[in-house]
């Protein structure tokens, strides 16, 4: 089976983009859109992707986490010499297609088609298409009686009669490998830019006989580049609502779509329901009949099947089934909540694990800590973990019981069954069973506002 290679155009700055960072970085639905670009052509059945880089070179580097190559384009010579720094991953067998790293919205089914396409019709070339009611600006495809690709004219170029074809060229193509490479050497500067055009090899490869079509596409939206800040909330939007579509179809309640952020990568189950000013974020993963409340955010977390989650802010951390958390609860990274369990408001969670059937129902700070199943954190309760250089744990055995308004100081262990006075501060194991009070009896000063003269008139 002949193989295909994606090369990847994202060298530009992106001057426009106003901007210390180069323009492919930019994220549209939480994932930079030169990232998007990768992972379309690897589902498009692409062995091997190439990334041209230039402009901010090693933060294009540093962004992208997927296995491809990097070639470096020093000068910014046009696309042809762009596609020339990649000649030694040009085979001379299989096929090369050619993208863009900020034309985010491309969909890999329209590139499996347009593959196709090449192959079925024995195409020496193919251009990716589109009609448009408003050509203006855009590169023409002029094709010859046969419906064949004859040239592409760029719009200052054209003239009277090539300024009235809709059908205008997307920039991105799929060749044959071979013919690609020997058309590469035969590309020149001879133009007012001095530049190299890639959209001379169609011309190239036509005076050698060859044939080039074009694959129409039907949604003008899939081929719109992002050159601004303007262009990348459009193109935020259009992959939003992509995005959020596919939940719907998928069988998620979305009370609000115009007011929900999800990205692109998220997984979401059946019969949960997703309230307005949600904002869910990178890889998570929500069960089945779950109930996202308004104005949470999570970001990077698993959440299973049947858990309510009320205006809260979730990162990096893992909420088990039945559960409930918040409102206003926070669970930090590496927070590990257990089944039936409770964070109730204003708790504050990290790097912990709670046990199932535990509850913290309001205003405590669970730090550095491994909680047991059963356990009461009551109102007030702070986990101290950190002496003013380290860390330190706190273990709560099973069925415990923490009262209102203590301080478990780090490190430090309740056993199984104990149960802490209120207002008590443990600096000291309780064994099991056993009650643990830790805090001053109470003295009664008779007169002493008065004495103090602190007393008001009445």
């Amino acid at each position: 089976m002949e193989k295909t290679t994606a090369i990847i155009l994202a060298a530009g700055a992106g001057t426009r983009m106003k901007s210390k960072f180069p323009k492919v970085v930019h994220k549209v639905c939480g994932k930079s859109m030169v990232e998007h670009v990768i992972h379309v052509a690897k589902c498009s059945d692409c062995e091997e992707t190439v990334v041209v880089i230039g402009h901010g070179a090693d933060k294009v580097k540093e962004t992208v986490k997927d296995d491809v190559h990097f070639v470096l384009q020093r000068e910014q010579l046009g696309t042809g010499h762009a596609v020339l720094q990649a000649k030694e991953y040009i085979k001379d067998e299989g096929y090369v297609l050619l993208l863009y790293g900020d034309t985010p919205l491309i969909k890999a089914d329209t590139l499996r088609e347009m593959i196709d396409y090449h192959k079925e019709n024995k195409l020496s070339a193919t251009v990716l298409t589109a009609h448009v009611d408003n050509p203006y600006g855009y590169g023409r495809i002029v094709k010859d009686t046969a419906g064949y690709v004859e040239k592409i004219v760029e719009h200052k170029d054209a003239n009277e009669e090539e300024l009235k074809i809709t059908e205008i060229n997307s920039g991105m193509y799929l060749y044959d490998a071979k013919l690609l490479k020997e058309s590469l050497d035969l590309l020149n500067n001879n133009n007012s830019q001095k530049e190299y055009y890639i959209t001379d090899v169609v011309g190239i490869l036509n005076d050698k006989g060859h044939k080039v079509g074009s694959y129409v596409l039907e949604d003008m939206e899939e081929i719109l580049g992002v050159n601004s800040r303007v262009q990348l909330a459009a193109a935020e939007k259009i992959m939003r609502d992509r995005t959020l579509n596919k939940l719907m179809e998928s069988g998620v309640t979305l009370i609000d779509p115009n007011n929900t952020y999800i990205d692109a990568q998220v997984e979401i189950g059946q019969d949960t329901i997703i309230y307005p000013g949600a904002i869910i974020k990178g890889n998570t993963i929500i069960g089945n009949e779950c109930s996202i409340g308004h104005n949470t955010r999570i970001e990077n977390s698993i959440i299973k099947d049947n858990v309510e989650i009320q205006s809260s802010t979730i990162i990096d951390s893992f909420v088990d089934e039945e559960t409930t958390v918040g409102p206003y609860a926070y669970l930090r990274p590496n927070s590990k909540i257990g089944k039936k369990a409770k964070i109730g408001d204003f708790v504050e969670v990290k790097n912990a694990t709670i046990g199932d059937n535990s509850k913290a129902s309001h205003l405590a700070y669970i730090g550095d800590a491994e909680v047991g199943s059963g356990v009461n954190i009551g109102c007030g309760v702070v986990f101290v973990n950190y002496d003013g250089k380290n860390k330190h744990k706190t273990i709560v055995e099973d069925n415990a019981f923490v009262g209102s308004n203590c301080n478990l100081v780090a490190p430090v262990t309740i056993k199984e069954s104990a149960y802490i006075a209120t207002g008590s501060t443990i600096t000291k194991e309780v064994p099991e069973g056993a009650l643990s009070v830790a805090r001053q009896k109470q003295r009664n000063i008779e007169g002493w506002v008065e004495r103090k003269g602190l007393l008001k008139n009445k």
